[in-house]
């Protein structure tokens, strides 16, 4: 006959995904006790914060003819937060986001959206920086786009040098790129 365990402690642990396992190891690792009040759910608030943190969610990209406009349109401050690849540290901060449009128009929230999809995963300030630019470029086909991030990383804050920051990326596209006065136009609007 086969005996059975029925140490709750053990069955408790054979439940859990190996996804929590691994944060309850983590905490063991770093001299937590798991089972203490206060952490015995950590493992699975932990999983759901970095799936939903982690995840982006897809978006259809709206597009409208342009109508001839062919002014620049630029959204300011879009706050964002992201996680460093190099510590898993947020980093967080705002983006301004504008395009020169050539045929089409881009509905106004997916510059939001696309913002976030590209924060939703581990970054650097300039990978997220060079992919939106990309991706909207590409997309949208504008005569220019320009895309500049201001941010304040904790990997810098809390450890390291322990000091305070902004770091500013751009990257810039097409007019924005080539023509000195659409550069200069949209350096002016985003001070």
């Amino acid at each position: 006959m086969e005996t059975i365990n029925t140490n709750p402690q053990i069955a408790k642990h054979i439940m859990m995904s190996a996804e929590e396992y691994n944060v309850r190891e983590f905490l063991t690792i770093i001299g937590e006790d798991p089972d203490r009040e206060g952490l015995k759910d950590t493992p699975k608030r932990v999983i759901k914060a970095w799936n939903e943190m982690l995840n982006p969610e897809e978006f259809n990209l709206t597009v409208f003819d342009s109508n001839g406009y062919d002014e620049m349109i630029v959204e300011r401050e879009l706050p964002f937060y992201t996680f460093c690849e190099h510590h898993l540290l947020p980093f967080f901060g705002s983006a301004t986001i504008g395009y020169i449009p050539d045929k089409q128009i881009v509905g106004i929230s997916k510059l939001a959206r696309t913002l976030d999809y590209y924060a939703r995963r581990l970054n650097t300030q300039e990978y997220l920086t060079q992919n939106i630019a990309d991706y909207l470029n590409e997309q949208l086909k504008p005569l220019g786009v320009g895309v500049v991030i201001r941010a304040r990383h904790l990997c810098q804050e809390m450890r390291g040098v322990k000091k305070r920051g902004e770091m500013v990326t751009s990257a810039l596209k097409g007019l924005f790129l080539e023509e000195n006065k659409a550069k200069m136009e949209f350096f002016g609007i985003i001070r």
